[in-house]
Formats: structure tokens, sequence, C-alpha cells
């Protein structure tokens, strides 16, 4: 748990790419580029200001943050590389947060990105025992196994297990990737932005019951990026405290004993989510009441469903009628996913926590304005198997709710020069310049991906 009294620490700006279908059109050094660029264009910094670089991915080489890094600016500051399954980019902004608050550095660049294989998600190594190696064979003693992903499985059959025992229907996890569709519409980063009508969910091919295709998250290449800093650094720049973010609780929980328990909803996190969101809720002096939009981790329907329990958004055994009321939509009692969540807006593993840390900032500053949800305080949940879940509560810098702007107030103030939660561009070799390190700049560690980026302009 984080000790009391530690200083606070802001997201100060994000940036991401759009996530796209695995095809291998763009690489993780262009991805990784475009996100960072974009992040420190929005926080007003240049790269000689960025103390230690995070680097979040879940499948490449040890030192890929380098590679990423080095296009910045090659100025010997610490890259570090790491991997914590799909809650990888919420961990590197954890890491972040606490270099900062331990008085290490005032100012920390955290890049996610994923370049992955098109199909289900398939273990690289065949040589050794896997991390969910326990839980695989627990899976197995319970339910049997087929010959596919163990991804869908576990959760598909957490779905079955919440059927047997409250009484949900078919209908009601396809409810939950309808919404989620719905949301992405208006999202511009989003892999999907097609909206179904809940009868197209239920009758696309059934991938694991009761997960249809469309109640699952696709495989997805892409970026996301975060520029994290202290109060000292904030205060010597008091014309961007209005787009601060403050990090105002945030937890990293590992899996309790409750794992093993031979149940099919423990199987997925359900006791570190709830350990992680109580902590994480109580330092930012809220409550689950409180939160009126969230993005959680929503890689599966049935996942989502007893997401809204673990959290503390509906008693246990109730999340289904919380959906049938619409609840979790505009108009209802909170806003789950605005961005359309993984099944929508794509899952690329390294990426996903930090395009939430993006949408939720989007959504505090007011700048999401086709699709913002009024309120002074926003929830991110992200979750990997093996197993980890982060969860962080945000407010704005100066504690107030947000008010929706309008785009040409954004593009005036910002150094992108539009509003970026609306509209997904690319940007000139001037922007990057910008940004780019005046002291350690490397043309040839930059290689070609300014002219890939400007490519798409």
């Amino acid at each position: 748990m984080t000790p009391a009294n530690k200083p606070p620490v802001y997201v100060l700006g994000v940036g991401m790419t759009e996530f796209i279908k695995p095809r291998g059109l763009r690489d993780y050094p262009e991805m990784g580029y475009e996100a960072g660029i974009k992040a420190m264009l929005d926080a007003q910094v240049n790269y000689d200001e960025v103390e230690t670089g995070v680097a979040c991915f879940v499948n490449g080489d040890s030192a890929s943050g380098q590679r990423v890094f080095y296009q910045f600016g090659m100025s010997s500051i610490p890259i570090y590389n790491q991997t914590n399954a799909c809650a990888t980019g919420s961990a590197g902004l954890n890491l972040a947060r606490c270099l900062i608050q331990g008085g290490n550095i005032d100012c920390a660049l955290v890049i996610g990105f994923e370049k992955m294989k098109p199909g289900s998600i398939k273990s690289v190594w065949d040589d050794r025992a896997p991390a969910v190696e326990l839980s695989l064979k627990m899976m197995k003693d319970m339910r049997g196994a087929e010959q596919m992903s163990p991804n869908p499985q576990w959760f598909g059959n957490a779905g079955r297990e919440y059927m047997e025992k409250y009484g949900a229907k078919v209908e009601d996890f396809a409810e939950i990737a309808r919404i989620s569709h719905e949301h992405s519409q208006r999202n511009p980063y989003a892999q999907f932005r097609k909206e179904y009508t809940l009868q197209e969910i239920l009758d696309a091919p059934m991938i694991y019951a009761p997960l249809t295709k469309l109640q699952c998250s696709p495989t997805s290449d892409g970026a996301g990026a975060a520029v994290v800093v202290s109060q000292k650094f904030l205060d010597a720049r008091p014309h961007l405290k209005s787009q601060a973010i403050l990090i105002a609780g945030q937890q990293m929980c590992t899996d309790t004993p409750k794992l093993y328990s031979r149940s099919d909803i423990e199987l997925c996190g359900y006791d570190m989510t709830k350990a992680a969101a109580s902590m994480a809720m109580k330092e930012a002096g809220v409550t689950p009441q409180d939160i009126k939009v969230c993005e959680l981790h929503d890689c599966f329907s049935a996942n989502e469903m007893i997401l809204l329990e673990s959290l503390g958004f509906s008693p246990v055994g109730k999340a289904h009628e919380m959906v049938r009321r619409g609840d979790i939509t505009y108009g209802g009692k909170m806003v789950i996913n605005p961005s359309g969540g993984l099944i929508s807006k794509g899952h690329p593993l390294g990426a996903t926590g930090l395009a939430q840390c993006a949408e939720l900032t989007w959504q505090l500053r007011g700048w999401a304005n086709n699709r913002l949800v009024k309120t002074d305080v926003a929830l991110q949940h992200n979750l990997g198997l093996g197993g980890v879940v982060v969860v962080t509560v945000y407010k704005r810098a100066d504690g107030k709710a947000n008010d929706k702007l309008s785009n040409e107030e954004i593009a005036k103030k910002s150094w992108l020069g539009y509003n970026p939660a609306v509209e997904a561009r690319a940007f000139s070799e001037a922007d990057a310049s910008r940004v780019r390190s005046k002291k350690y700049r490397s043309e040839y560690a930059l290689a070609d991906s300014q002219k890939r980026v400007e490519a798409r302009l």
C-alpha cells in the first residue's frame, strides 16, 4: 500500500496512436515514437527534461525500450523495460509514480507499445512452465479444456459460473459488448468504430460460450504514452495546471490465496481487484458511488460483468441487473469505458494501460467533448492474469469537476494545435523537433520513424 503523506504526482501529458489490426503495417519503434512525441507535445516538455523512461511491452526483445526512447535523444537516462501481462502499461505508470514519490526524479516518460501476431494470443515459449500453469491445471480440473487459447476459456468459464450462481442470461453479456461498440464510435483511436445490435452480437461466431466474437477484445498493434511529473515540476509551469491530472490513489496488487479456491471467477483475479480497488479509493478519499466514469479491463464481456462487482459498483450477484437498467452507459448510474474499452478500442497488451490513462485524462480535462462524462473523479482498472492488477483514481489538479471545452479553445493552447481527444492525427518534423532532445539528438537512432509518421499526414 502507498505510504501516507507521499507527495502528489500528476499526469501532465498523454498521447497515443490509432489501434489497428496486427497486419505488419507498423513496427513498434514507429508506434512508440508517435505516442511519445504526442505525449511530450501535450505536456509541453522537451526530452531533455525527462529524467527516466519506462518502456511497457509484453512481447519483444529485452531492450526494446531503448530502441524507442533513443529516437527522442540519447541522454543516458535510465530506461526501465518492464512487463506485467496485460496490466503492463499501468504497472509502468505505477513505477513512474513510485520513483517520483520517492524523490528520485521529477519527470518520467512512460510508453506502452505492442506489435502482435494476428489471431488469438499464444505463448511464445514451449520449453518451460507457463506462468499461469497452475491456473490452467485448475481450470481443466474444474471444467475441462478445449484445444484453443485459454483466455476465452478462463473468462467464459467465469461467465458460466456467474450465470449458474446469479441467474444472468447470455443476453446480459452481449449487452455489455453492445454498449462498448456503441461507445467506440466516438473514439478516433478505436480499432472498431461500428455499432452493432444486440442480436448481431448474439449471432456473431461463438468463440467459447457465452462469448461470441464481438464480445472478445481483438489482438491489436498500437502505443500509448504519458508524461508523469512531480508537484515541483508542475509548480514551475503554472500555465499547465488546468490540464494536469492528479493520481489521487493507486494500488498495484497480485493474487491472494483465493485464486486457487476452485472458482472460475476467482481464477480471473476477482479478489486482487477487490483489494486494489479498496486501497486505491481509500487513498484518494472516494467511494465507488463517487465514480461516474471508469475505464476497466473488459478483455471479454464476462470480465466486465464480474468487475462491476469486484470494483464495488454493484452488490454481489446484481451486476447483470445493473447492465439491464442501462447503468453502465450515458444516462445511467455511470459510464463504463467511454473509449469503447478493450472490446472495441483494441488491446495491444503493453499499450492498454496508457490508452486508459489517456482517455480518463481527456475526460477530466473536458477535452473528450464528443463523449464527455461530467465528473470530478475517474477510475482506471488494468488486469493481467498471472497475476497483477493496477487500480488508479484520478482527479483534476484543481479539484474541480470537468467543464466541456471546445476544439477551438484546446487548439489555441495546445502544442499539438488540435484536440487529440476527438481527432487522431500524425505530426510534422517541426512538431517533433520541438520536443526531441536539443542536446543529445541522434538522427541515426531516429532512422525512418519520422518519415513513416509524416507519410500519414
